[in-house]
């Protein structure tokens, strides 16, 4: 039969209008047995043919039962849900739906306690963020970008604050920030994709391990919620990377499962629909990524914009309020992460009054504290730690920045928090420097170890599946 006869329009002027649609409902039984794509009643259903082609597939299939297991034994996308035209519309949501759900977990779990990783990438200059006051090796090798004294926020140990973390004084007063110098990985690596590989796996460069260190925390946390594990970006990152697939999303609006012209609710009931009773292996994970879709557009229509809580109008404020939305609504949200770019700053670190450093901490910690003040008594169960793969060099270069370097800094903050300065630190004296860096005294895994174990209630045992190979030692982070 050929699709350009008047009983089967093929231009955008003869789609159905939202008001010409169709209630399948309305549709008598007999009709609905017998509906089928190369059937021209099926364009009628829906606002859009995509939704009109999971409605009319939805109605055949309810209609016809004792068929249903024969109809989809092939799976979603399959000879039956191709025919006809229906592919582009069908097929485009069930890849949406499968994806979304292979990356979900499932069943239930405690939700007490959240950990958010944030990923400063580009090696994050710690001797400009937690700076030892008025140290003179400090101040010979950066004559032009050090800090000095009367600009820092007094911290401990002799240790200051850049002044552009000032909105987080009130995390500092109240005894919910800390902070360790001399982080490192085991191995004493200037490249950027080695040193965030080793980082994110969790082992040494030699290890074996393979999967990402947060995808094996969850798995040691077992099943949990739809958003028990959540990036926030455009692609998984390299420490969630493994079976345990946490969901990705750029935004909570942005999670919904949409079509053409977005899922209609009838649109999404026919989805429901077709997953009821069948019997296919992604039956389930398919009737949980609608769940997860109704749960997300739930909460994202009541989420308030995230400037009008206080966060700064770039991506991370939009993540960080993404991120308290779930928290706040009980979402079973265990472990997040966000990644943060702009750090490799080989030319322009500037002053405390202008330059990378000082607009990027500025962000950074504008964003942070709008985070817990939005999260409230929520943050009490909340930590949050800040990592990057490497220091910069003790020493500015010629262009006012400073070179890849090792040991590095990490920030942690939470209700969980001993606040101060954790962690050895042998200063900056000649015979003390790594090859002229900040050496590496602190294992990143001792950083990680004690603050999973206090905030997820993870036992050693299951921390030695986490950092194989690795008895961790605490550092007093966590009160």
């Amino acid at each position: 039969m050929s699709t350009n006869t008047p009983d089967h329009p093929d231009t955008p002027s003869s789609r159905p209008s939202a008001d010409e649609s169709i209630p399948a409902e309305s549709i008598p039984a007999e009709t609905l047995s017998t509906l089928h794509p190369d059937c021209p009643d099926w364009r009628r259903l829906g606002p859009t043919y995509a939704d009109a082609a999971i409605r009319a597939h939805a109605a055949a299939v309810t209609a016809d039962a004792s068929d249903r297991a024969a109809r989809w034994s092939f799976g979603f996308t399959r000879r039956r849900a191709l025919a006809g035209g229906l592919g582009l519309g069908v097929a485009a949501l069930a890849g949406q739906l499968i994806t979304a759900r292979v990356s979900l977990a499932s069943g239930e779990a405690a939700t007490d306690g959240t950990l958010l990783v944030i990923f400063l990438r580009g090696g994050l200059d710690g001797l400009s963020v937690l700076v030892p006051t008025e140290d003179p090796n400090l101040l010979k090798a950066r004559p032009g970008i050090a800090v000095r004294a009367g600009s820092l926020i007094p911290f401990d140990r002799g240790f200051g604050l850049h002044p552009s973390l000032a909105p987080l004084k009130p995390l500092l007063d109240a005894g919910r920030l800390a902070a360790v110098p001399a982080v490192s990985t085991p191995d004493l690596s200037r490249s950027h994709f080695q040193a965030q590989e080793c980082l994110e796996r969790g082992g040494s460069s030699s290890s074996s391990v393979q999967t990402g260190w947060l995808d094996r925390v969850l798995e040691q946390l077992g099943p949990g919620t739809t958003f028990r594990g959540v990036g926030l970006g455009h692609q998984t990152p390299r420490s969630m990377l493994g079976p345990a697939n946490p969901l990705m999303m750029t935004a909570l609006k942005d999670t919904a499962v949409r079509g053409m012209d977005g899922v209609a609710p009838q649109t999404l009931q026919a989805l429901r629909a077709l997953y009821t009773g069948l019997d296919h292996p992604l039956a389930a994970p398919g009737m949980s990524a609608l769940e997860a879709s109704a749960q997300a557009e739930k909460l994202s229509a009541v989420e308030p914009p995230a400037n009008t809580r206080g966060y700064p109008e770039n991506d991370f404020g939009k993540a960080l309020a993404s991120i308290a939305t779930l928290i706040k609504n009980k979402a079973g949200v265990r472990v997040a992460t966000v990644d943060v770019g702009g750090w490799d700053m080989h030319t322009g670190i500037g002053t405390v009054d202008q330059g990378d450093m000082m607009r990027g901490l500025g962000e950074v910690a504008a964003a942070l504290a709008a985070f817990a003040k939005d999260l409230g008594p929520a943050m009490d169960k909340t930590t949050v730690v800040t990592m990057s793969e490497f220091g910069r060099r003790v020493e500015q270069n010629a262009n006012s920045g400073a070179d890849h370097g090792h040991g590095g800094l990490a920030l942690v903050l939470g209700g969980g928090v001993k606040r101060g300065v954790h962690g050895a630190w042998e200063g900056l004296a000649p015979a003390v420097l790594d090859q002229g860096d900040v050496p590496g005294t602190n294992d990143y895994r001792n950083v990680l170890s004690e603050i999973t174990n206090r905030t997820l209630g993870l036992s050693p045992t299951q921390l030695s599946k986490v950092f194989p190979a690795w008895k961790p030692q605490a550092l007093g982070i966590m009160a």
